[in-house]
């Protein structure tokens, strides 16, 4: 036995869509809480072991209903599941760190330079040709990064380095989430980021470990786990209903929903330079995802009878 299948995939592109809106609602929640705990005086290092343990607790019940077996946690392709886990844990860190000091709306355009990246990466990490109309929306993203941060202006904060390391780690957990997609289960990859995260920053949260002083904050702590699960559950399942060429741009939806809550929450709106940074970002990620799209199904109506190509690079928090 290779451990627990994976689930085929559907066409309903509507319940897709709907999955995928409330996936990023989840996954603002986090960025915002973990605001909240860092503002409280928390550690970057203990919110992220409680966003991993409790997404570990999870999966692992998920996967230990049908019986503790060695043959349910087991995968052909365990190395790499891995190195998901850690590339993931490694974006999470990197981003809990920079929203304790830079304002949600930014982390989160800087995040969505993942695509960007990820478009960059692929010719010298994958092979894949890239044409004229990527490097163009390549170099466009990247100057929307240059506007969003201002790297010469007396605002710049050294934390837009997290910021961009936490993006480049999420770029490279989503080349290979698109491999092992519908070759792994999704309890399966969600169970080794769980048991990575955890076992590797369990020391030091234990070390910095620091106790909530009011019930919400307790409240916050452990959804962090929650979340992240579901978060990703969630997004899994979008993924697996609608194609990603159809639920990708959805992912913008994220920028949104932490606009509203650094509002009602924080009383801070984007400024100029963060807006027009983000707006510059998503027309090159949309521009990316376009040519992926059409590309994608050139390669389907010319080779009807091979496997789809790959999805196109998505964009997503790194949670």
């Amino acid at each position: 036995m290779t451990g627990i299948a994976a689930r085929a995939n559907e066409d309903r592109p509507m319940l897709g869509i709907a999955l995928m809106l409330v996936a990023y609602l989840v996954f603002s929640c986090i960025d915002t809480s973990v605001k909240w705990l860092a503002i409280a005086g928390l550690s970057a290092l203990q919110l992220s072991f409680m966003r991993y343990v409790g997404a570990f607790l999870i999966s692992l019940f998920m996967i230990a209903r049908g019986g503790i077996h060695p043959s349910r946690f087991a995968s052909r392709h365990l190395l790499l599941v891995i190195v998901r886990g850690a590339l993931l844990m490694g974006s999470t860190v990197f981003n809990f760190i920079a929203v304790r000091y830079l304002p949600l709306t930014l982390t989160a355009t800087i995040l969505f330079s993942a695509p960007i990246i990820i478009c960059a990466l692929s010719w010298p990490l994958l092979g894949e040709r890239v044409g004229v109309w990527r490097w163009s929306a390549i170099m466009v993203g990247f100057f929307g990064i240059l506007i969003a941060i201002r790297p010469f202006n007396e605002s710049f904060h050294w934390a837009v380095f997290l910021s961009l390391g936490a993006a480049s780690c999420f770029a490279m957990y989503t080349i290979i989430t698109r491999k092992l997609s519908g070759i792994v289960a999704t309890d399966t990859m969600q169970f080794y980021a769980g048991l990575v995260g955890t076992l590797a920053l369990a020391p030091f949260a234990f070390m910095e470990w620091q106790n909530p002083v009011g019930g919400l904050d307790w409240f916050l702590l452990v959804m962090l786990g929650v979340f992240g699960w579901l978060g990703h559950q969630l997004m899994t399942g979008a993924l697996g209903y609608a194609p990603p060429s159809t639920v990708t741009p959805l992912s913008y939806s994220f920028i949104i929903y932490l606009t509203v809550w650094s509002f009602f929450l924080f009383d801070h709106l984007p400024d100029r330079w963060t807006v027009s940074g983000a707006l510059i970002i998503v027309v090159a990620g949309l521009i990316i995802w376009y040519r992926e799209h059409k590309l994608s199904m050139q390669r389907q109506t010319l080779e009807p009878g091979d496997v789809p190509a790959a999805p196109p690079p998505g964009a997503g928090p790194p949670n």
